[in-house]
């Protein structure tokens, strides 16, 4: 079974085609970049260069491929525009493509970003996504509302992962969080997921039969506070003046925090790193 992987030169991306070619599945990738997509190509990816927005490119990119994995999104440091441009213009045009060329599974990879805060739980799947005043999440959103609208009307085989914070091997994620979480109360957290268990909930996702128009949030089982995240980054928190501050008020205790009960009944996922601390003792950050 070929399976395209777009955002393959991504963080995420980069790092999950290596785990399917390592299990000799035959793989093909959507890059711009010649250059960045080459290590994926040393590896035995074959490599189509183009954009998800040249209709032409995702013709030749979707022939012959039973699976797709769309991990392309704009996310970091573009305009409200390009977001909405790529993260929902360009992935309907890839699910109509994809239609078109008979795919047989359509994993799209979220965020839980998409929850927003207020609901006195952790969120579920099932609850309606009411994300913040951000291109990033509504695009996000707007998409997932558009492929599971062609799973009602045209039988897209989609299946929608939701991931939360991602980090590891070698990813600079965890020491960039503090750009903007160093403000959080002490006690607010972060859920994570590790790369390696973001490929595993990818992998359990394109083969599970019998899932489409699913969606299943993806994580590990110990969010961690804004104290642990300093810590993990190493910085003091015990010296004076260097913690954070004891009246930063109140945080909503499970805004950003997920159920992860679906995808573990329906897909049978574990998480290999259930905490950032098991991958730390691993050497898998």
């Amino acid at each position: 079974m070929t399976i395209l992987v777009t955002g393959a030169t991504g963080r995420v991306g980069s790092r999950f085609v290596p785990r399917l070619l390592r299990r000799a599945e035959p793989v093909r990738v959507l890059a711009r970049d010649p250059v960045r997509a080459e290590p994926l190509a040393r590896l035995g990816a074959e490599v189509v260069i183009g954009d998800l927005r040249d209709g032409g490119a995702l013709a030749g990119a979707l022939k012959g491929v039973a699976a797709v994995v769309h991990l392309g999104a704009a996310f970091r440091e573009v305009g409200d525009e390009e977001a909405v441009a790529v993260n929902r213009t360009a992935t309907i045009e890839l699910a109509e493509a994809a239609l078109r060329a008979g795919v047989s599974r359509f994993v799209s990879a979220g965020t839980t970003l998409v929850y927003g805060p207020g609901r006195g739980r952790p969120a579920r799947e099932a609850d309606e996504p009411a994300p913040p005043a951000w291109a990033y999440t509504t695009s996000k959103v707007a998409a997932e509302e558009a492929l599971l609208r062609l799973h009602r009307t045209e039988g897209l085989p989609v299946r929608i992962v939701r991931l939360a914070f991602v980090y590891g091997e070698g990813d600079p994620h965890l020491a960039e969080s503090l750009a903007w979480a160093r403000d959080w109360p002490a006690h607010k957290r972060l859920h994570l997921v590790h790369h390696a268990d973001v490929g595993q909930a990818l992998l359990r996702a394109v083969r599970a039969e019998g899932v489409d128009g699913r969606t299943y949030n993806v994580a590990d089982d110990a969010p961690v506070t804004h104290l642990e995240l300093r810590e993990l980054n190493g910085e003091s928190v015990t010296e004076p003046g260097t913690g954070p501050a004891v009246d930063q008020g109140p945080a909503d205790p499970w805004e950003g925090i997920v159920d992860t009960a679906k995808i573990r009944r329906e897909l049978g996922f574990r998480p290999i790193y259930p905490t950032v601390y098991t991958a730390y003792e691993a050497g898998a950050l």
